[in-house]
């Protein structure tokens, strides 16, 4: 005896998802579930007879769709990149054959465009991070973007926009460290800068820029502040002419110019 639906119920918890109970002779049971589209797509009734092979399809269409609903829920939340999604369907445990099916359909269907994705991640990156093109460039090709689209997205970081993020960070970088001298401040700020992804000509342009805003006298404070210190711990083996040259070298070491460490030295060394 083919099998008949008996009876059609709506889920509890999923309005648009139906149970459908059959009967092959031996009473009624359980025999499975569909969403709606597929209830209306194969008109699905009490006492409409079934046989095996629509039942398989019934089921495997029904997999496709929660499958592919899946894959509209991880949308919901932000754009994917196509191995992203290829990626979150695998861990699904996803069929391959529903996989490819679902990545078809969500392409069709412009919902994975790696392109757009890329131009939206860049653009989001410039807004929100303090990173520079270089490491926005390598987030969209660990995301799976091809070198070409996120080379061509990454465009969109235009020369001011970096020099204008790059010259904040800097300034905060340089006034977190206002106790160096300026040319270390300056080279930690620059490997900082390139540690975040800003490009060389950036880098040198906000270079160029702090050493018009250098300032003499936080310099002079800071090279006081360091000799000080220098001169009581070599006080204790050296005086004279001795240590004199062993902290100017160390004055030296750590970026301050020589006219300044020997003005520094005629006016504390007589102390």
């Amino acid at each position: 005896m083919m099998p008949k639906i008996t009876r059609i119920t709506t889920q509890k918890k999923h309005k648009d998802r139906y149970n459908i109970f059959l009967d092959d002779g031996g009473g009624e049971k359980y025999g499975f579930s569909v969403d709606e589209s597929i209830l209306v797509e194969y008109r699905l009734r009490k006492q409409m007879e079934l046989d095996d092979s629509t039942v398989t399809v019934l089921i495997q269409k029904d997999t496709l769709h929660k499958h592919y609903t899946l894959a509209i829920n991880y949308l919901s939340y932000r754009m994917r990149t196509k191995k992203e999604m290829r990626d979150y369907l695998v861990q699904k445990e996803v069929d391959e054959e529903h996989i490819s099916q679902i990545m078809k359909k969500l392409n069709e269907e412009g919902l994975t465009d790696d392109r757009e994705f890329a131009r939206s991640f860049v653009r989001t990156r410039m807004n929100t991070s303090s990173k520079g093109p270089i490491l926005v460039r390598q987030e969209l090709l660990q995301k799976g973007v091809a070198e070409e689209l996120a080379s061509e997205a990454v465009a969109i970081y235009s020369f001011d926009v970096q020099f204008e993020k790059a010259l904040k960070l800097a300034e905060k970088n340089l006034r977190s460290n206002s106790k160096k001298s300026f040319r270390q401040q300056v080279q930690k700020m620059q490997g900082t800068l390139m540690q975040k992804g800003f490009t060389g000509d950036v880098v040198k342009e906000v270079t160029s820029e702090l050493q018009n805003q250098k300032d003499d006298d936080a310099e002079w404070e800071a090279l006081v502040k360091q000799g000080e210190k220098l001169l009581h711990k070599h006080r204790q083996k050296y005086s004279g002419f001795q240590l004199s040259q062993k902290v100017k070298e160390a004055l030296y070491r750590k970026g301050f110019t020589i006219d300044l460490i020997n003005t520094f030295l005629d006016e504390y060394m007589e102390q």
